[in-house]
């Protein structure tokens, strides 16, 4: 459910920064790995809202996602203690309370407060745009400058998510929307930041020293939602919990940062174009909702966009 990134086109950082002389197949193999890191990404953060909802049956919003935090922190913090990795220099601490904010903090809690109040269905309508606003902080963080047919697809894939969630949601605004606009900025910001420290520090430790971060906060904050939030523990919340700190909080930025680090932000963010779609699978599989007959046109439509973006 949470780019920008010092990358910037794919020929310069999956050609230009990875070859090696003598070795005229590896950029292509490191585009190829790049492209299906973050794709599992994609695929792990597209569970992200099936799980709060499950989540969701157990704590309330505050409890939920600072225990969330907690857990990714302590299995961050032990690959980090069992890795002995070293501090990161004083240079990256501040790119690091940006990931810190947007990602572990800022996203999880804006879209759990909208889920709230809004369907998982529903919530995918502003997800649908991260894509497209990821690529733009990244160039403008970057100064990076895709091609025009890079944009005509990135807008026209934005287009048919927004469109086919907005439908499957029956084009009603919620009280949540709010929330998630705020996500989607904050969002952007922390994929951006995350992106641009993973082409120096592997993206494990990018999330990980993010995440350790935010561990005094997360502690505070659960010990102040376990107290004012009514707690009732059952199997599908404890899932949920579990899920969105272990897979969308840790395992999946993981993979994610390291992904984008190799492909660039601008290509890796409309991977994400297939999100809303994998999360409205999710939904119906997990939570039971309804799925419109339209999904394969449209998942046919935002595949026919990511290949045009992948390629431009």
């Amino acid at each position: 459910m949470t780019a920008k990134n010092s990358a910037t086109l794919r020929a310069s950082i999956a050609v230009d920064q990875s070859a090696r002389p003598g070795r005229p197949g590896r950029p292509a193999r490191r585009a190829t790995g790049g492209t299906a890191l973050a794709a599992l990404g994609v695929i792990a953060f597209s569970l992200t809202f099936p799980a709060t909802a499950w989540g969701l049956e157990s704590f309330g919003p505050w409890s939920f996602v600072a225990v969330r935090s907690v857990l990714a922190a302590v299995i961050a913090g032990g690959f980090l203690l069992a890795g002995r990795v070293p501090l990161p220099g004083r240079e990256h601490w501040a790119g690091l309370a940006v990931v810190a904010a947007g990602v572990v903090i800022g996203f999880p809690l804006l879209t759990t407060l909208a889920l709230t109040t809004s369907t998982t269905s529903h919530a995918a309508v502003v997800v649908g745009l991260l894509p497209l606003t990821t690529a733009a902080l990244s160039a403008l963080r970057t100064g990076a400058r895709p091609s025009r047919r890079f944009w005509a697809a990135a807008v026209a894939g934005a287009a048919v998510v927004l469109g086919f969630t907005l439908a499957q949601s029956g084009g009603a605004l919620s009280a949540g929307d709010g929330y998630l606009f705020g996500a989607l900025l904050v969002c952007a910001a922390g994929y951006t930041e995350g992106g641009r420290l993973a082409r120096v520090l592997p993206g494990w430790q990018v999330i990980g020293w993010a995440l350790v971060l935010c561990l005094p906060l997360g502690l505070a904050g659960s010990a102040l939602g376990l107290v004012y939030e009514p707690v009732h523990l059952t199997g599908h919340g404890l899932a949920g919990l579990v899920w969105a700190a272990a897979g969308s909080t840790f395992l999946g930025l993981y993979v994610w940062y390291r992904g984008m680090a190799e492909i660039g932000a601008p290509r890796a963010s409309q991977l994400q174009l297939a999100q809303p779609l994998l999360t409205l699978v999710w939904s119906v599989a997990l939570l039971g909702e309804h799925l419109s007959p339209a999904a394969p046109a449209a998942a046919c439509a935002v595949l026919v966009c990511i290949a045009v973006t992948q390629r431009a």
